[in-house]
């Protein structure tokens, strides 16, 4: 029990959590530990990132420290089990001693943390480097306060009371009865007056434009979730019926398709912010947009344009767009982090993301055995025609195509129909007899097509 005192946690494959349906993140804080003071000798979790979210609080091993054991994995305290949190006291000897945190939770009577436990313990949270705690306190007491991992029950009690309360904003009366009395406006004071009626108005107008937009981004996180179950199911029971009878519907599959690439653009349930992030922003943003990236890539043949990714990307954020600066940040980070993607530049200057199993060797050998087609040795292949045998975009096809002659493997046809690549037969021919015809290789089967198409 030494080691797993406190609830596992998921994580996905580029080292983020994995959030409950309607879990959002507040608060991220770097090289922080967790330590039990009501036992000492169970483990310590040092220098790892903490996350705050409104259900849990996260703990995952940073891979960069030294100082984390290399065995440590994510762990979870949820908010639902903290009982008290305490303030922090100011005194000169913390002026020079690591920021704390300390809140009590609910343990069992073996010292496991959970929910309703009969017993109590106290984890305190060490801040190094550097973090903000006081901002980090607010947030964890917020949290807490606001239960969002009761359900939907609270949250509804709450938008119903709000008009209550933002309408009694000091409005007269008599407007509801339809006898409103209006003084004259006479004078100065009369000015000051008209003007004073004039800005309770607008800040009414502002108060309601904004309980609206609040009702609105409160129901959007609802319809997030409820896609993401519609997509689940649909993804289900697709399997399901693929195993039970091999005989399916095309147009059922379709649409079945296309719903759920519908849902998939619903957007983000917790998207990486400055504003929760702070410093770790673009690395979290990193690693947010390798698990992002995985079924667009699969869908398209395992690279992708990176205009093509801002756009989705940006789309699935919803109101919390990103600058192209930061996504090519957030890409160039990846080298750094052990994600399946990748982020490349062809020498035409055009950059991509791609998956790292996409070689390029398989990617030149699936072009040669396509060129050399008995009509292809004549005709030659366009982009269209790589872009319909390798499975991704025309524009990437022909960087692909560009990559293969700079390689010696092609040679170029420029017309007015397009680009046309044809097989490189320049290599077969002996430059000391250029008549020499060889009765092997590329060269011969250039010929035998040739006479063939006579």
């Amino acid at each position: 029990m030494a080691g797993n005192w406190l609830l596992p946690a998921e994580t996905t494959s580029s080292g983020r959590p994995v959030l409950q349906p309607g879990e959002v993140e507040s608060s991220l804080q770097p090289t922080v530990d967790l330590v039990n003071e009501e036992n000492p000798n169970l483990p310590i979790f040092k220098s790892g990132l903490l996350i705050l979210t409104t259900y849990r609080l996260l703990w995952l091993p940073n891979p960069e420290s030294t100082t984390s054991a290399p065995t440590s994995k994510a762990v979870a305290v949820p908010l639902a089990a903290v009982t008290h949190i305490f303030q922090s006291k100011k005194s000169i000897k913390g002026m020079f001693a690591s920021p704390r945190v300390r809140f009590q939770v609910s343990v069992t009577p073996d010292g496991r943390v959970q929910e309703r436990g009969s017993k109590s313990a106290v984890i305190t949270l060490v801040f190094r480097g550097k973090s903000d705690p006081d901002s980090f306190v607010g947030k964890f007491y917020e949290a807490w306060r606001g239960r969002a991992w009761v359900g939907a029950v609270s949250a509804s009690s709450q938008g119903e009371s709000r008009p209550v309360v933002l309408g009694d904003g000091g409005g007269s009366s008599s407007s509801d009865t339809g006898f409103a009395l209006k003084m004259p406006v006479v004078g100065v004071s009369g000015i000051l007056r008209k003007e004073q009626e004039m800005w309770e108005s607008t800040d009414k107008s502002l108060q309601d434009a904004f309980q609206d937009l609040n009702a609105l981004m409160t129901k959007a996180k609802d319809m997030v979730i409820l896609a993401e179950k519609m997509r689940q199911k649909l993804l289900s029971s697709s399997s399901s019926s693929s195993t039970q009878t091999n005989a399916t519907n095309d147009e059922e599959m379709s649409s079945k398709e296309e719903m759920q690439e519908w849902l998939l653009s619903v957007g983000i349930i917790s998207p990486v912010t400055k504003e929760s992030a702070g410093a770790l922003y673009h690395q979290q943003l990193s690693r947010q947009l390798a698990d992002f990236v995985k079924i667009p890539l699969e869908k398209a043949g395992g690279i992708m344009n990176l205009i093509d990714i801002y756009c989705l990307f940006n789309r699935a954020r919803g109101t919390e767009l990103i600058s192209p600066d930061d996504l090519l940040r957030a890409c160039s980070l990846w080298e750094k982090f052990n994600v399946p993607v990748m982020l490349k530049k062809f020498e035409s200057g055009v950059m991509v993301i791609q998956n790292k199993s996409h070689s390029d060797e398989e990617v030149f050998s699936r072009i040669r055995t396509l060129v050399q087609n008995p009509d292809a040795l004549q005709t030659g292949i366009s982009a269209t025609d790589a872009a319909r045998m390798l499975g991704i975009a025309p524009a990437m096809a022909k960087e692909h195509l560009l990559a293969a002659e700079s390689k010696g493997f092609l040679c170029r046809d420029v017309s007015p129909d397009g680009f046309r690549f044809y097989i490189n037969i320049f290599q077969d021919i002996d430059p000391n007899d250029l008549y020499l015809v060889k009765e092997y290789g590329i060269y011969d089967a250039w010929n035998r097509a040739a006479i063939a198409s006579r």
